[in-house]
C-alpha cells in the first residue's frame, strides 16, 4: 500500500502551514487552528455547492435543545422525486472541534449526490461537555428529525444516521440505542472512517502512528478530553455485546489511517451479526478524506461512498 501522490502532495502542503500538534494545544487553540486548516483546504476561490435551501433550526426533544442546519438539494438533483431520504449528520473532530461550518461542504455533497435532506447536528464539544453529552445531543437531534420528517420533506422509511470519524462513532451508537429502545426506525447508517475502539490497540495505530495527518498521539488527546471508556459501548462501539438487528451500513476505511483496523473490525462485527454491511476500502488515502474536496482521489472515494449508500437505500428494509 502506497500513499496516493495527490494525497502525499496535500500532506506536504499542510506541513507548510506551520501547524502545531493538536495535543500541544488547548482545546480553544486547537479549534482555532482547525478553522485555519479548513479555510486553507477550501482555498480563497472556494464556492459552496448550490442548494435549494440551507437553514439553521433548533431541534427539540425530551426537554433538550440542539442547534441543527438543514440542507435541501436543488430541483435538478431531486428530478421530480418526493419523499427524499433524511440524513442526520454528525461531524468529526475528535469530539473537541468541528462544527456546522467545518463540514458544510460534506453535507452539501450528501444532499446533492443522494439526493437527500441533510440535518447537520451542532452537538456539544468536549472537554467542556464530555461524554455522554455529545451522544445525548445526537440522539435528541435524530429523534427530532424522525418526529418532523414530514415537515423536512423526507420519507419516513428513509431516515439515516451518518458521520465521519468521531461522528461515525456517534452514528452507530445512536443506531444501536434507537434499536434497543424500539425506534424510531432507521433505514441505514453511514460510517465514514469511524472511531470504534477507544482502546487504541489495533496494529494500524502503530503502523500509521505518525506522518499521515491524524496521529496516534492526537487520538489519545481526543479520547482523554472526551472522557469515554473503552468498556462502554456508548463511547466505544466495539464494546457492544450485541449488534444484531442494526440498520444496514456503509462503513469506510482509508489505508493510511490509524483508525483503519478498528473500522475493519467493526464492519466485520456488523457482518457477523447479520447486519447488511457494505465495506468501502480506499487504498492510498488518509483519515478525513471526505473533507479533501480539492484532492481528486479523495473526492472520488467520497462520491463512491455516497453511491454505495444510495444503492443500499434503494433496496434496504427499514429496521
Amino acid at each position: 500500500m502506497t500513499l496516493h501522490p495527490a494525497v502525499a502532495a496535500h500532506l506536504d502542503d499542510s506541513a507548510g502551514l506551520g501547524l502545531r500538534p493538536y495535543e500541544e494545544l488547548s482545546p480553544a487553540d486547537a479549534r482555532a487552528q482547525n478553522r485555519r486548516v479548513m479555510a486553507a483546504r477550501r482555498g480563497p476561490d472556494h464556492r459552496p455547492l448550490p442548494m435549494k435551501e440551507v437553514v439553521d433550526r433548533t431541534a427539540r426533544a425530551d426537554g433538550h435543545e440542539v442547534a441543527v442546519r438543514i440542507y435541501r438539494p436543488t430541483a435538478d438533483a431531486v428530478r421530480g422525486r418526493s419523499g427524499l431520504p433524511t440524513v442526520v449528520f454528525f461531524h468529526g473532530g475528535g469530539w473537541v472541534f468541528g462544527d456546522l461550518d467545518s463540514h458544510d461542504d460534506v453535507c452539501r455533497q450528501i444532499a446533492q449526490s443522494l439526493p437527500a435532506v441533510v440535518v447537520a447536528v451542532d452537538y456539544r464539544l468536549s472537554p467542556e461537555h464530555p461524554f455522554p453529552a455529545p451522544i445525548k445531543d445526537a440522539e435528541v437531534a435524530t429523534r427530532w428529525a424522525a418526529a418532523n420528517i414530514d415537515q423536512l420533506g423526507g420519507d419516513p422509511a428513509g431516515l439515516v444516521v451518518a458521520g465521519d470519524s468521531a461522528g461515525g462513532a456517534m452514528s452507530t451508537v445512536v443506531a444501536r440505542r434507537l434499536h434497543d429502545a424500539d425506534g424510531p426506525p432507521l433505514a441505514a447508517q453511514l460510517l465514514l472512517y469511524p472511531v470504534t475502539d477507544l482502546a487504541m490497540t489495533t496494529p494500524s495505530y502503530t503502523e500509521m502512528a505518525t506522518g499521515h495527518g491524524l496521529t496516534a498521539a492526537t487520538m489519545a488527546w481526543f479520547i482523554e478530553h472526551y472522557g469515554g471508556s473503552a468498556d462502554d459501548p456508548d463511547a466505544s462501539p466495539m464494546a457492544a455485546t450485541e449488534l444484531a438487528g442494526l440498520p444496514p451500513a456503509v462503513a469506510t476505511v482509508a489505508s493510511h489511517d490509524p483508525l483503519r483496523d478498528e473500522g475493519l473490525a467493526y464492519a466485520a462485527r456488523l457482518t457477523d451479526a447479520g447486519v447488511h454491511t457494505t465495506l468501502m476500502r480506499h487504498d492510498g488515502l488518509i483519515h478525513a478524506y471526505a473533507l479533501l474536496e480539492t484532492v481528486a482521489p479523495a473526492r472520488d472515494a467520497f462520491h463512491a461512498d455516497l453511491t454505495a449508500l444510495a444503492e443500499l437505500l434503494a433496496g434496504a428494509p427499514v429496521l
